[in-house]
């Protein structure tokens, strides 16, 4: 399933692996985080790599619905739960730099986009209710949002919540542009580098699949961090969501907002300017990764929605991203724990990563080159609620009940000579130890079924035709290789 934005941009090329190479910063991750961070250091003056273990923009950036906006569904009233006002307006300060560089930075570039006006929309009695929570902290947070009746939605609302003047863009038109502003200020994007480790013994290592780095910090941009220091794999639920593109018979009936519902299971609606014409972009329908039977039952169900309410509707792209949800509400960033301070990160953004990574990159980049951001300061000094560290605990209960769960289904199940599945399916069975077989293009792949990891059982994806595992969200194609981590290694192959 390619991206409507992947499938439109054409291959920017890789940079020349050197082994041994020695830099200033080691950036991991081609996505909006790490090249937002790299071309900030890069502005500084500093020598900066990029490496990136598929291709530029390939992850969540490049699969986002891409919504540049302050109001975030209700998020807010979820932080004043858990946070004092000074907290959460450090949040909402950060963010809005965050979309005041972006844009910014896409004039100077002369990058489109179109600004648009953002609604959060309820149709049920408990919608409503958490909008009004919505409404009060927003307001308390300085946004000018208001409460409205009326939508361009083509089904009816309850109430809904509008702040103007946000905007929308295609992410790939940015990366590209940071690409190219990075490697004109002599930094360097290496594609298809898959990072192993990073030791931070007598000075920093980069261990990739291919040879190592020698830099003098290193930036994780990779989503969930790829290094267990802080566990922060046990902070960050993974959450697997779906978008689709559709093409309408009348496209002057689009609604020109951002839309996104109040009620689970979400409903993202926007538009998406193209050559001659407008489509219409949906999203949601999310879930914990690896915890469902038929991840594309959801993606149906969602395009089912779409053709409903925008009858004569065609799907042109469908796809899939991952995001991470931290137990605090709140994104982590800044100095990874056991790092020798010179190891930062950035992740748990929570679905809103245009705003959150533009100020993820901000507060790295400051407190690398010695600045003081007060609002990144806020938000690094917060103390976790106690509700924030029952989540922790659930969490982490919940995985370990996976763990078992999966581990004891291998055991029952009958042994079995692992014969091959039918064409675009994968099924788990036991021969003396868990198998992952798959058969995917006539090409039948027996693999090892325990992610590389923390040990957990993968489980077929039939939307992807991928591996992924229940407890912390590695995914790996049907032929075993790390698509997206904690894990740093390939499943192992039997064949």
């Amino acid at each position: 399933m390619t991206s409507f934005w992947l499938d439109r941009h054409r291959a920017l090329g890789s940079d020349e692996f050197i082994p041994d190479e020695k830099c200033d910063a080691v950036v991991v991750g081609a996505g909006l985080s790490g090249l937002t961070t790299a071309l900030l250091l890069a502005r500084s003056g500093m020598n900066v790599t990029v490496v990136e273990g598929r291709t530029i923009g390939s992850g969540t950036s490049g699969r986002s619905t891409a919504k540049v906006s302050l109001l975030q569904g209700t998020v807010l009233s979820g932080l004043r739960r858990y946070y004092s006002k000074h907290v959460v307006d450090a949040y909402v300060e950060g963010n809005r730099e965050g979309q005041a560089w972006l844009l910014r930075y896409l004039d100077e570039q002369g990058v489109a986009y179109q600004r648009r006006d953002a609604y959060t929309f309820a149709v049920s009695d408990s919608g409503v209710s958490d909008l009004d929570s919505e409404l009060s902290a927003s307001i308390a947070a300085g946004l000018e949002v208001e409460s409205v009746s009326e939508t361009e939605l083509p089904f009816a609302v309850r109430t809904a919540l509008r702040l103007k003047d946000q905007a929308q863009v295609d992410p790939l038109d940015w990366i590209e542009a940071m690409v190219r502003d990075l490697r004109g200020r002599g930094g360097r994007v290496i594609e298809n580098l898959r990072v192993r480790n990073v030791e931070a013994s007598d000075g920093l290592r980069v261990i990739t699949d291919q040879g190592e780095l020698h830099p003098e910090l290193v930036v994780l941009g990779t989503g969930m961090p790829i290094l267990n220091r802080g566990l922060y794999f046990a902070k960050l639920k993974p959450v697997r969501s779906y978008a689709a593109t559709l093409r309408v018979p009348d496209p002057a009936s689009l609604p020109r907002g951002m839309y996104l519902s109040a009620e689970v299971p979400g409903r993202s609606v926007r538009t998406v300017p193209t050559d001659g014409e407008e489509l219409l972009m949906v999203g949601g329908n999310g879930h914990q990764t690896g915890r469902v039977a038929s991840p594309k039952g959801r993606l149906d169900v969602l395009t089912d929605w779409a053709k409903q309410h925008f009858p004569g509707a065609e799907v042109t792209h469908a796809w899939s991203a991952q995001d991470h949800r931290s137990i605090s509400r709140m994104p982590f960033f800044g100095k990874m724990p056991r790092g020798q301070g010179r190891i930062y990160f950035a992740t748990g953004y929570n679905k809103w990563g245009l705003t959150n990574s533009v100020a993820a990159a901000l507060g790295i980049s400051s407190e690398i080159l010695g600045g003081d951001v007060q609002w990144a300061k806020t938000l690094h000094h917060r103390v976790t609620s106690p509700r924030g560290i029952g989540t922790a605990v659930a969490l982490n209960a919940d995985v370990a009940k996976t763990l078992g769960a999966e581990w004891a289904k291998t055991r029952t199940q009958a042994a079995t000579d692992v014969r091959t599945p039918p064409e675009g399916t994968g099924v788990v069975v036991t021969k003396d130890r868990p198998v992952a077989v798959s058969n995917v293009n006539g090409v039948t792949c027996r693999l090892s079924a325990v992610c590389t990891h923390l040990g957990g059982i993968v489980t077929w994806n039939d939307a992807e035709k991928s591996w992924d595992c229940p407890l912390h969200g590695s995914r790996f194609d049907s032929d075993g290789t790390v698509l997206e981590g904690p894990a740093t290694k390939d499943l192992g192959r039997l064949d």
